[in-house]
């Protein structure tokens, strides 16, 4: 019927709209370093990022398969467009919030957690993919950040020890120039894994209201997510690039080459296994085990507890919030 087309297209607006500000919010995960080591100007970090991040959203597909089949059993809310507009809702606002406070919290995150809590809504545990979720999400939710720590710190210590007596003045150009290519190894890495969570969304929308006859990711929801989630980081997300350049530690030009390293290299093993995992945890644990290899004292480990908060916080936050946005779908008639 028409009204159900009319119902999906807002579907489908509502998810290019996260996408936007999964960019935005998120933009500081590729730029954050090499903006605070001032080797690009904000302005031209962004266009590269901007540009970066639509490149890696068509590499690959495996991401957008996990987040479309791996969290919900789709066949169970087949027909059921509230549940995916009350994810959605739930994951925006959960952004919105943590991008006001300067949080760099996780887009992954709060879009699992709202698909998580609109289900229950709907069918309750039943609708649940709970091996799926155990298996391609949480654990690798979870092992990314320690990974991205682990890898940073462990960079850094051989960057460390190779360059022990070249003249700090050299070392410092010299990384200015590569972390050009770091950082653009990051945005691409972004947007291999960032963008496909949307088109995974998307595509379960469409499945779910009987356009599509499987999960496989459409060509154009490639093409609108990759623009969506570009333009989104063009607009910047300034508070948060304050917080991952400065505030957790004081980056020079080889911290930043070593932080983006890691995170990319992290990030992009995630996207070929197709898990769904958060960018921003992983560069900001970046950050974190690059500064603890120099000592443990450089970093502010306080900034560091309250982003850890905001990241516990989030899958149960955004989870709670698009279930109220489900049952208030539910009473105005938009959810059977």
């Amino acid at each position: 019927m028409p009204e159900a087309q009319i119902f999906l297209w807002g579907v489908v607006l509502v998810a290019l709209a996260f996408d936007f500000t999964n960019g935005a919010h998120d933009s500081a995960n590729a730029i954050a370093t090499i903006v605070s080591t001032k080797v690009l100007s904000p302005r031209t970090a962004v266009l590269m990022a901007a540009v970066l991040n639509l490149a890696g959203a068509f590499i690959g597909s495996k991401v957008a398969h996990t987040i479309g089949s791996g969290i919900v059993n789709a066949e169970m809310v087949k027909g059921c467009q509230a549940l995916t507009l009350a994810a959605l809702l739930g994951a925006i606002f959960w952004n919105l919030l943590t991008w006001y406070l300067g949080l760099p919290s996780s887009s992954s995150h709060a879009l699992i957690g709202g698909l998580i809590g609109s289900a229950l809504a709907y069918r309750g545990p039943a609708a649940l993919n709970f091996v799926s979720i155990g298996e391609k999400i949480i654990l690798p939710l979870v092992l990314s950040p320690l990974a991205g720590f682990l890898a940073g710190y462990l960079i850094m210590l051989a960057l460390s020890w190779i360059f022990v007596n070249a003249h700090p003045k050299r070392v410092n150009t010299a990384f200015r120039k590569l972390q050009m290519v770091s950082s653009a190894f990051m945005a691409t890495s972004h947007g291999m894994n960032d963008a496909q969570k949307t088109m995974g969304i998307i595509t379960l929308a469409l499945f779910v209201g009987h356009q599509i006859p499987d999960l496989t990711v459409p060509t154009w929801v490639k093409i609108v997510c990759a623009l969506a989630m570009a333009l989104g980081t063009a607009m910047g997300g300034w508070k948060i690039v304050k917080t991952m350049g400065h505030k957790i530690f004081k980056l020079e030009a080889i911290h930043g080459f070593a932080a983006e390293t890691a995170a990319a290299t992290v990030i992009s093993g995630a996207s070929f296994f197709g898990a769904p995992i958060s960018t921003t945890h992983t560069i900001s644990a970046s950050v974190l085990g690059v500064g603890s290899s120099k000592r443990l004292s450089a970093v502010r480990w306080g900034i560091a507890g309250y982003m850890v908060i905001a990241w516990v916080l989030t899958i149960p936050a955004a989870a709670i919030v698009a279930a109220i946005c489900f049952e208030l779908l539910k009473m105005s008639g938009f959810a059977d």
